[in-house]
């Protein structure tokens, strides 16, 4: 029996999704501006708040949070469909993305400052860059308006117990 998804609860997410078959589709430049100009169309309409990303030549993390109207599961599907329908109208007619993708929901500050970071790292990791402000298709480099974290998402530990700050 096939494993099905169970709608993400509200809140910030960490995901990652693959291109097909681990293919290095995103070092072709223009693949991966057009990526980036699909992720800030939806981004502009309301649809998530982007808080950080970055574009690896055969995945893409990002920090998101959807709006309270969109599941992660749509916004993911609009990111992922919305960028398949604009390279076939652009480029060419090709699979583009492994099916799914994988989540972590955000808990705490801490927990989205290690995941920025992660995603800020990972071009230095995968030695295509020396620091993450020198990688192009990343929030680290410079000009990328990004999100604050939400108020009503944020939190802190205070004496064992998580209080949110409102």
């Amino acid at each position: 029996m096939k494993p099905t998804r169970l709608m993400s609860p509200p809140g910030t997410y960490f995901t990652t999704t693959t291109t097909f078959q681990r293919r290095r589709f995103f070092v072709v430049e223009s693949y991966a501006r057009l990526f980036l100009k699909t992720l800030y169309h939806y981004r502009r309409e309301g649809r998530f708040q982007l808080h950080a990303f970055v574009v690896m030549p055969d995945h893409v993390h990002l920090l998101i949070t959807p709006a309270a109207d969109v599941t992660l599961e749509r916004a993911m599907q609009l990111i992922k469909g919305g960028y398949s329908h604009a390279v076939g109208q652009e480029i060419s007619r090709r699979e583009i993305w492994q099916k799914g993708f994988t989540d972590h929901r955000i808990r705490d500050a801490e927990d989205f400052a290690g995941h920025r970071l992660y995603i800020h790292q990972n071009p230095v990791m995968a030695k295509l860059a020396a620091t993450p402000a020198e990688y192009r298709y990343s929030s680290a480099f410079p000009g990328f308006k990004l999100d604050p974290w939400p108020p009503v998402a944020k939190a802190t530990v205070v004496k064992g117990v998580l209080a949110a700050r409102l």
